[in-house]
């Protein structure tokens, strides 16, 4: 109340300064002064945010460290840090700060509680923020609605530049959230993330509305993965929208994988947490009121159960997690999975590489490739074993056959770094099979150390050479003596103590004698006599690179792989003979390596990514049309179907079949757009060298 202020500033030599302050108020409405909590409102008044930090710190640090951190970071936060942060704010940033000043490559985070449902992520980088556009996704993928994002730059005197980002955050369902119960599991989650140990999708949603942490979550992606493998009708992006929002579920899913193979659990005590576990699943399961949820939740349930062995609670030799997810499955116990089903299943998970190995027994063969079917591998794997199957049987009892795909491969790299990374993850697959594969030491079955089996012996497991992974053998080897794994040079044929499938080809000529056969029958020899082919595959492969060098008398008109189509109406036997020589001798090659000066005139090489490919009269006439555009499926089919004395089949795929199949018959789906029907066929002899036919 009062009616004036008059105020006088004295000033001196000294470095205090003195304010002296007249408050006049209304004559007889005097309040009385307590004077004891003015002085501590007029002192905390005059004392600045610094004064505040370093009381703070000295509180909790004690006076020598308190004050020599207060010094250090005197002056380093921004206005608008320190305008909407208070002291206590700060030391728990600061703490984060001291982490990033020790390691430059370090992301510190945090959670704080905010207002009402929001809370904060306090995320502190050194050099430059993390872009919006890169944080927003791995937040969003969490589960999370971002609703506003401040950063703020903190110079130390010394010291580098630090940025420290604040994001307001709440659930998008509108749950609330406990900053400190969640911290450890959403930093971890956040760090695997951005250090690509884990991957940016909704799974990680589950370590927000269950009790997961990252790498638990990630053996339910791994699930996934498998599932999506073995010709599931549902996305991922459903799957992982079925398991957040049937979150008990997706915990209780977690907890029957750990009771099955936690080493923590003795046996007795293992049976029954797993018969307890399983008994909770089904009454969580016969509450699930979708169809189509209840479908998805009884797939991961079932893969679970027929898993036999994990590498999931090994550890290597520094303690680490492993890289790698890896389980060995019962095939044949989980009824949704096409014919024929293997005996014995691998399945290798990682966010840098997947892959699978099939056996149809305890003693079989068969090589391992580099697929490039990132969507359905497995289906190429199965259609290989099933070929390799009936080879093995002038062999050993029955085949086998793997494939792995690199998720990550470099964009625009050169071969050299192409090839790199894919010896990475073949690395990482052998070492999967490995995890989960018994040794023999001394006469001795071994089983895999921290390894729970829910099956018999299995020591027997060899990894052939394959398409992609000609070199291969001796890398696969040498990981097999860092495990002293019994088979030693016998683990995977074709290395250097052993023989090269591509360069003895003896599939492709096995399979070319009948081509002979056939040619002979109709008074041709290919060995002298040149003829026409068009052909699956390129000449990288192993049965078709090796069967179009089985004679200097080919002329290859057309020919297609995953990638590209190959087109070349007038070829010269002779040079073209040649460059498919120097393709195959090539480390890895495509049809893009191929020299288009040696194309005859009309012919090219086109990507099967392009929207419309145009035919000039030259390829026209040699495919038997009257069109000029045609979409690549359409090419395809144009190739499969044109006059030519031979068809040489060296690739993958099932791409003929009878007018009475459809193409769900086949199961081959990856191919349904290009396959066509055997009466649609105008070539003389047809050779079948590949896998499914």
């Amino acid at each position: 109340n009062a009616t004036a202020v008059e105020s006088q500033v004295q000033l001196s030599e000294s470095a205090l300064a003195r304010v002296h302050m007249i408050i006049r108020v209304p004559a007889g409405a005097a309040p009385r002064i307590d004077a004891e909590p003015l002085e501590r409102l007029i002192a905390d008044a005059v004392r600045t945010w610094n004064d505040r930090l370093r009381d703070a710190l000295i509180a909790e640090r004690g006076e020598i460290e308190g004050r020599a951190v207060a010094d250090r970071y005197s002056n380093a936060f921004s206005a608008a840090y320190e305008e909407d942060s208070d002291a206590s704010a700060a030391i728990k940033d600061i703490r984060q700060l001291d982490e990033v000043l020790a390691d430059p490559d370090r992301i510190a985070l945090r959670l704080a509680p905010g207002e009402g449902a929001t809370i904060h992520l306090r995320l502190s980088r050194s050099a430059a923020p993390i872009p919006l556009s890169q944080a927003l996704p791995v937040l969003e993928n969490m589960g999370f609605l971002i609703l506003s994002e401040r950063p703020y730059r903190i110079t130390a005197p010394g010291e580098r530049e630090i940025w420290l980002q604040d994001f307001q955050m709440q659930r998008r369902d509108g749950a609330p959230v406990d900053p400190e119960a969640l911290s450890q599991r959403f930093t971890g989650t956040f760090s695997a993330v951005w250090s690509s140990r884990a991957e940016n999708d909704g799974f990680n949603r589950l370590v927000v509305v269950t009790n997961m942490d990252w790498r638990q979550a990630s053996v339910l992606r791994a699930y996934c993965r498998f599932i999506l493998q073995t010709s599931a009708t549902f996305s991922q992006s459903y799957m992982e929208q079925v398991l957040a929002s049937n979150a008990a579920i997706a915990a209780v899913l977690w907890r029957l994988f750990a009771a099955q193979f936690d080493l923590a659990l003795e046996p007795a005590a293992r049976r029954t947490e797993v018969a307890r576990t399983q008994r909770e699943l089904e009454r969580l399961l016969n509450a699930v009121k979708s169809l189509d949820e209840d479908r998805i939740l009884r797939r991961f349930a079932g893969a679970i159960q027929a898993t036999l062995r994990t590498n999931y609670f090994q550890s290597d030799a520094s303690g680490a997690t492993k890289q790698c997810i890896a389980f060995k499955l019962d095939p044949r116990s989980i009824p949704e999975l096409p014919q024929p089903r293997p005996a014995y299943e691998i399945f290798v998970y990682s966010p840098r590489v997947e892959g699978v190995h099939l056996r149809m027994g305890k003693v079989a063969r068969g090589g391992l490739r580099w697929s490039d079917r990132r969507e359905d591998f497995r289906t190429e794997v199965l259609g290989l074993m099933k070929a390799q199957n009936v080879k093995n049987t002038l062999i050993v009892p029955v085949g086998a056959k793997g494939g792995f795909v690199p998720k990550r491969l470099p964009a625009n790299a050169s071969r050299e770094d192409v090839q790199r990374e894919g010896v990475e993850c073949y690395r990482t697959f052998i070492r999967g099979l490995l995890d989960v594969t018994d040794n023999i030491v001394g006469g001795r079955i071994v089983p895999p150390h921290a390894v729970v089996r829910r099956d018999g012996d299995d020591p027997y497991l060899v990894v052939a050479a394959d398409k992609g992974t000609a070199t291969f053998s001796d890398i696969a080897n040498q990981i097999a003596a860092e495990y002293d794994f019994w088979l030693g040079d016998a683990f995977a044929s074709g290395g250097s103590a052993g023989y090269d499938h591509k360069k003895m080809g003896i599939t492709a000529r096995g399979g070319w004698e009948c081509v002979r056969r056939h040619f002979r029958e109709m008074g041709i020899d290919t060995q002298s006599q040149d003829f026409t082919a068009v052909g699956v595959g390129d000449m990288a492969g192993d049965v078709f690179g090796n069967g179009m060098l089985c004679s200097p008398h080919i002329r290859l008109l057309a020919a297609f792989n995953h990638q590209h189509i190959f087109i070349d109406p007038n070829p010269d036997a002779a040079a073209s003979f040649a460059e498919r020589q120097r393709l195959f001798n090539l480390p890895r090659s495509t049809w893009e390596d191929y020299n288009r000066k040696l194309i005859s005139s009309g012919g090219g090489i086109y990507a099967r990514t392009e929207k419309s490919i145009r035919l000039s009269r030259e390829a026209q006439a040699m495919l038997g049309v009257k069109r000029d555009a045609f979409t690549p499926p359409e090419l395809i089919r144009a190739v499969l179907c044109m006059p030519v004395d031979l068809l040489w089949n060296g690739g993958i795929g099932t791409y003929v079949k009878a007018m009475d199949e459809t193409h769900l018959d086949i199961g081959d789906r990856a191919n349904d757009a290009l396959r066509v029907n055997g009466a649609e066929l105008r070539c003389k002899v047809v050779g079948e060298g590949g896998n499914l036919g």
